[in-house]
């Protein structure tokens, strides 16, 4: 037997029991990092025997799994989250590691009795919030949306500025470089670099992947995989970030129309689980349990000052000026996970050759896995305490998707109805759906309901919604409860029959006139003796209204057109 087939063994078994016990460490509220690094410690060296001790290879594995792991988190996250919880994020990732940084750094001088900057190193590597660790606690939770994107975000970005602040202190204690400007340019130049690649990469490749027209749907999930770790590659060669690029990119395709979308999106979610298994087993076959023990009191101590003081003191001064309540600002606090990230960097010293970087290792593993016991096994459960975690949204018992290889303006949108949404208890007839639009299924516990006008949409559905894209935002508002749309250039088309007040409360277009008048009613008054024809129309206020189909004598549907807002 070649070694490449034990190591093709071992590891699919070691994955395989990862897995199978993957749904009972979520049942007793595991998180699934415990577990995947307790697998990874059981069969090492002081375990079964596995030996492993190759830093190298370690950091190899790790930072491609991180890459997936970011480009998939980037894909998830709206870039609309992105606008509106950037700030908050970008200063928790910037101003937050470094006030962390410095708070855990002079805790550690004098808790392990180091030098000053190798304090610092310590609390720079254990800085940053862990972006696996995060996007795998908020899986499917119905966490506050504002709460989550900003620590989606703030995760996401804030690994380069540990890496930066990591580097710059192992080159200043390696007499590489002098703290100052060097180092100062060196964190905004990866930044800028890493962050200008990102945004390039993904407005090109939504084009290049609508564009292409491939023969075979399997290969758009490896070419958007291609892009991912393309956008780290180049970001990393040229000077900047490569984890802020990917990350970046990702949120960029994602909020692009893309082809094959629902194809790709579970090629990334499965490619982010192999990701996490196999990063977090390898950094468990890294430690030694033994050495672990050694330096529990100051690990605990350390992590102590991290968890109940450095993390709180910078997420209350960072969020101070964007006004998060007491409750957001504990949960955030609390939620600072640590993970992959600074396991990994913590083998810098390690592979530079510092001296003491052995010790600096076992402590930071140590404390990584204190946060992800303590911090990871309770996140939700303070998040229902302090009133931030909804009910679980019902799993859909189908899926329905358009599998197309080239780019069709059109989609098919799911959405649970809930108590916000405007939909929910109206007959379908009554919803009046815009021009373009259908509703094409609607499943309902375990069964399949085929939509009629007399069809009643109930609290707890999942409604699969077809129409074209730019309806998307009317989709959201009247299906998913969002805010009141942005009706598309040419306006909307709406069933006539519909009354003035159930346009206002299903489409957010407040019109001129009785409430109780439909907008047949309304544009055939305002028209006065003229016929009844498509293409004739009445101002209302600000608002126009056109015939475009008639029956009859009547408006059977009238465009609703609003003034552009001033850009």
């Amino acid at each position: 037997m070649f070694l490449v087939d034990k190591i093709i063994l071992v590891g699919a078994a070691l994955a395989l029991i990862a897995i199978g016990f993957g749904r009972f460490a979520t049942q007793v509220g595991m998180p699934l990092l415990v577990l995947f690094v307790g697998v990874g410690m059981l069969a090492g060296s002081e375990g079964l025997g596995l030996a492993f001790e190759n830093y190298e290879l370690a950091h190899a594995v790790g930072t491609v799994a991180l890459a997936v792991i970011l480009f998939d988190g980037g894909l998830r996250t709206r870039i609309e989250s992105f606008r509106r919880t950037w700030k908050p994020a970008s200063v928790l990732a910037t101003l937050g590691v470094l006030l962390t940084t410095i708070l855990v750094g002079l805790a550690a001088t004098l808790i392990l009795q180091l030098t000053l900057l190798e304090g610092m190193l310590l609390g720079a590597i254990v800085g940053s919030t862990d972006a696996a660790a995060v996007f795998a606690a908020l899986r499917g939770k119905s966490l506050d949306d504002r709460v989550a994107r900003t620590l989606e975000v703030e995760s996401g970005s804030n690994d380069p500025m540990a890496v930066f602040l990591t580097v710059g202190l192992l080159e200043v204690l390696l007499g590489q470089a002098d703290l100052g400007p060097e180092l100062l340019g060196l964190i905004l130049l990866q930044m800028g670099v890493g962050a200008l690649v990102g945004f390039a990469v993904g407005h090109g490749a939504a084009e290049l992947i609508n564009r292409i027209n491939l023969d075979s749907a399997g290969l758009y999930p490896v070419l958007t995989a291609t892009i991912g770790l393309f956008a780290f590659g180049l970001a990393a060669t040229i000077g900047g970030s490569g984890f802020l690029a990917v990350y970046l990119a990702g949120i960029v395709l994602g909020d692009r129309p893309i082809v094959f979308r629902r194809g790709i999106m579970l090629f990334h979610d499965g490619m982010a689980w192999l990701a996490q298994i196999a990063m977090f087993i390898i950094l468990g076959l890294l430690s030694f349990p033994s050495r672990l023990v050694d330096v529990a009191p100051q690990g605990l101590a350390i992590a102590a000052i991290l968890v109940f003081v450095a993390r709180p003191a910078a997420v209350w001064i960072c969020l101070l000026p964007f006004g998060f309540s007491w409750r957001e600002t504990v949960f955030i606090a609390w939620a600072g996970l640590k993970g992959a990230v600074p396991v990994i960097l913590a083998t810098y010293p390690l592979l530079l050759g510092l001296t003491g970087g052995s010790a600096i290792f076992d402590v930071v593993f140590f404390v990584v896995f204190v946060s992800a016991v303590f911090q990871g096994s309770t996140m939700l459960w303070l998040a229902r305490k302090v009133g931030l975690l909804g009910p679980p949204a019902p799993a859909p018992p189908v899926s329905l998707e358009i599998s197309a290889l080239k780019h069709l303006d059109g989609d098919i949108v799911e959405y649970d109805i809930t108590p916000s949404s405007p939909a929910n208890d109206l007959f379908i007839r009554d919803l009046g759906m815009p021009d373009g639009a259908v509703i094409a299924l609607i499943a309902r516990g375990s069964s399949v309901i085929a939509p009629r006008g007399s069809t009643r949409i109930q609290l707890g559905d999942h409604v699969f919604v077809l129409g074209s894209t730019a309806l998307r935002p009317v989709f959201d508002h009247l299906f998913g409860g969002g805010e009141p749309p942005q009706l598309p250039p040419d306006g909307l088309d709406l069933q006539g029959h519909l009354t003035l007040e159930a346009v206002a409360r299903l489409y957010g277009i407040e019109l001129e006139g009785d409430p109780n008048e439909t907008l047949d009613v309304r544009v055939r008054r305002g028209l006065g003796i003229m016929p009844v024809q498509v293409g004739f129309g009445i101002d209302v206020g600000p608002a126009r209204l056109e015939i475009r189909e008639t029956r009859g004598e009547l408006a059977k549907r009238v465009r609703v057109i609003l003034p552009r807002a001033e850009p």
